[in-house]
């Protein structure tokens, strides 16, 4: 396993003898499997970066950008936030929190929403002016949500909360138990209608009500299996993925699998590790898996449809779907560009060489890649 191990006690969120998880962002030694090299091969689809800006470096955390209208807003490890315009790359504002931060931006365009490393959620408004702050229950790593008048967060303690995003005044609290080891990896959070799909360790997948934080729904994506905690990590990866009437999401050492959003109902699981979120289209659900191989399925069978296992080792980002293509980033700051009908490469385009960390989409056809030094990119296809 390529992950280094930190003490800390995810119940506290102290350093503590008896409580542990595991960081998968944290510097590695050299690897044992070394990543696979890059083939060649006809591009045969046309890719321009439409721009380029720099925010700041991620440290040892994950930042992902958020896109909210004609905007998109981005955190650094430093304290720096700033909006820039989705269609110029030109920056709109650039602040400094005050404080340093461990999770990236939470945006509906109206409230910006990041979190400081003392667990401290902090509310700016549109012009990047601090609206609020608010004391979470531990550390926060993973980027809060914004939606339907809500901020929510989860801390490493297990405890989902959700402030008024006008007023930063807490509405509701919801505690889970945490395993005895876990990922120390930022599994996310989706607003999706009136619901939030929250990713926990443990490989469970929670529905909660925004209005009140009651629980709608709890499933199992990753059950724990093995004779050892270390084998027995089944956490979620990466931010549910809400398509339509389905809610899709992937675990460590554990499965690919979609859900009926309303009421929870499986639709299909499959076996698949993976330490980074998926991605869908009407058709298919996407995974990149921790070995590097990039696996589609039929969204409404969850049969096999394509497996493309020639980045093996590249440590792959997240999927996001741009126009007939899926782009995926890898650790050496490279994005793949494969086709959404057979995962035959299309397209490779190089960042600033530091890991593609995260990947959102900004049109159907362009997409937004944040890179580990600190590079916001955008991507578009023609």
């Amino acid at each position: 396993m390529r992950i280094a191990v930190k003490l800390t006690c995810v119940g506290l969120a102290a350093l503590v003898t008896g409580c542990s998880s595991l960081n998968p962002f944290a510097s590695k030694a050299a690897p044992r499997n070394p990543p696979a090299a890059l083939e060649d091969f006809k591009q045969t689809l046309a890719v321009r970066t439409a721009w380029t800006a720099s925010v700041g470096d991620a440290g040892t955390f994950v930042f992902s950008p958020a896109v909210a209208g004609n905007s998109v807003f981005a955190a650094a490890a430093d304290g720096t936030v700033t909006r820039i315009d989705a269609k110029s790359g030109r920056p709109a504002w650039r602040i400094n929190a005050g404080a340093p931060l461990t999770a990236g931006v939470g945006s509906d365009g109206n409230t910006v929403a990041v979190a400081t490393e003392k667990g401290v959620l902090l509310a700016f408004d549109s012009d990047g002016k601090l609206r609020w702050k608010a004391q979470a229950s531990s550390e926060i790593l993973s980027a809060p949500a914004v939606g339907q008048g809500v901020v929510v967060v989860r801390s490493v303690d297990n405890r989902i909360a959700a402030y008024d995003a006008e007023t930063g005044t807490r509405r509701w609290t919801v505690q889970r138990s945490s395993p005895p080891l876990t990922l120390r990896s930022a599994p996310g959070i989706a607003i999706g209608g009136t619901s939030a799909y929250v990713a926990l360790p443990g490989g469970r997948l929670l529905a909660l009500a925004l209005s009140n934080g009651g629980p709608r729904w709890e499933v199992a994506v990753g059950d724990p299996r093995g004779t050892t905690e270390l084998e027995r990590i089944a956490d979620l990866s990466g931010t549910p993925f809400i398509a339509g009437r389905d809610v899709c999401a992937v675990a460590y050492q554990g499965r690919v699998a979609c859900f009926d959003a309303t009421s929870g109902t499986a639709r299909w699981g499959k076996d698949l590790s993976s330490e980074v979120g998926v991605a869908a289209d009407e058709r298919n659900v996407y995974a990149a898996d921790e070995r590097g191989a990039v696996t589609a399925f039929a969204r409404d069978t969850g049969s096999g449809v394509w497996r493309n296992n020639k980045l093996a080792n590249r440590r792959l980002s997240s999927p996001v779907v741009m126009n007939r293509a899926l782009a995926v980033g890898d650790g050496q700051g490279y994005i793949h560009f494969l086709s959404r009908e057979d995962g035959a490469f299309l397209a490779r385009v190089p960042s600033d060489g530091s890991r593609v960390i995260a990947a959102v989409p900004l049109t159907d056809t362009g997409a937004v890649f944040q890179t580990q030094a600190g590079t916001v990119v955008a991507f578009a296809t023609e």
